[in-house]
């Protein structure tokens, strides 16, 4: 049965046909793959499945097609403790990718399957979000149910007017004003808190992700903005652009954004202020799925109830509890790199919290 869960998360479940190759061929290389293995995926189960192991109540906004690789995705998913009541079944090959791995753990994807692009969401699964406290979201969500999203909550806010401007179509995403999001209040009362992380360039989101308009809107409202350095390279027209703008898109307010650079750690902006978090230094054997694990822990520690770490921090500074949060985010992804696949190596909160305290946090 469908139930309220601390976080309903929108994002693609597929299936990851992962190769261990014996390098990540340069254009027109080459690389061979002693090892091909068949594993459940998908930024949303991925972000999903770490949010159960960290004990969070959560529920999978997704769609898989009616075939064998929609059925095993459907079948994992139902050992765990996620709430699958909104991932539809439908025609279209289930969307799956190609994982290549070299023996440093580094990897690279391409994605094919149309059943995520052509997800909508039902009024129950509209109802569930309006009654989560957080939901997440990735650009590569299908537009009109980012836009949707983006209305529910620019209108939970007050903002209906700005929630409009997601219906329009506006390519040219790196001459938009990010700055003018102060003018906004991202904290809607009425609805969930928004973590939304721009995944990819536009360019590789054209047509079957989500529009540009509809990603300046949820940059404008998300209360955690997340980028990694390619994607937000692409939108904002380079690294120090992207730091500069998404900076000041949140000087001043207590919203935060978060920038990752994989092994150098995350630029981490707000309250008005720059901090920079490291990475945890572990023996990686695959990355698959790192930015989803440590997507998963800032939502846990930001977003979600008691475990805010901003909250009543000893020192009265917010900024500490934040880069405590993002600590918890980088640890629960270094574990998940020390095992194979995106899943496997998902750690529960108190091997977490283990973790931490061995480094003396």
């Amino acid at each position: 049965m469908s139930r309220t869960p601390d976080c309903v998360v929108i994002g693609g479940a597929m299936v990851d046909e992962v190769h261990a190759v014996s390098n990540l061929p340069e254009p027109d290389g080459g690389a061979f793959a002693h090892d091909v293995e068949t594993r459940v995926g998908g930024v949303g189960a991925n972000v999903a499945v770490a949010l159960d192991r960290l004990g969070r109540d959560v529920a999978l906004v997704s769609r898989v097609g009616d075939d064998d690789r929609g059925r095993l995705v459907r079948e994992h998913l139902a050992d765990t403790g996620i709430d699958t009541t909104h991932v539809a079944v439908g025609d279209g090959t289930t969307s799956y990718s190609h994982v290549f791995r070299d023996p440093a753990g580094q990897r690279m994807i391409v994605t094919a399957g149309g059943s995520f692009r052509d997800l909508r969401l039902t009024d129950a699964a509209l109802e569930t979000i309006r009654g989560a406290e957080a939901v997440f979201l990735t650009a590569y969500t299908p537009d009109p149910v980012a836009a949707a999203v983006l209305e529910r909550v620019a209108a939970a806010s007050g903002n209906d007017a700005n929630a409009a401007d997601a219906n329009a179509t506006n390519t040219n995403a790196v001459d938009m004003n990010v700055a003018d999001a102060n003018a906004v209040d991202t904290n809607a009362a009425d609805g969930p808190a928004v973590a939304f992380d721009l995944s990819g360039p536009v360019s590789e989101l054209l047509d079957r992700g989500t529009a540009p308009a509809t990603i300046h809107g949820l940059v404008r409202h998300a209360d955690l903005f997340v980028a990694a350095d390619v994607a937000a390279g692409a939108y904002f027209g380079g690294e120090a652009a992207a730091r500069e703008r998404v900076g000041a898109a949140v000087d001043g307010t207590a919203d935060r954004a978060v920038l990752t650079h994989g092994a150098d750690g995350a630029t981490v902006l707000a309250h008005g202020r720059r901090s920079r978090v490291d990475a945890f230094d572990v023996d990686a054997v695959d990355t698959t799925g790192a930015g989803d694990a440590f997507v998963a822990g800032l939502i846990d520690g930001w977003l979600l109830g008691d475990a805010r770490p901003d909250a009543g921090v000893s020192s009265g500074d917010p900024v500490d509890g934040i880069e405590a949060g993002v600590r918890f985010a980088a640890a629960t992804a270094a574990i998940n790199c020390t095992s194979p696949s995106a899943q496997a190596g998902l750690p529960t909160r108190s091997a977490v919290e283990a973790f931490l305290r061995e480094r003396g946090w």
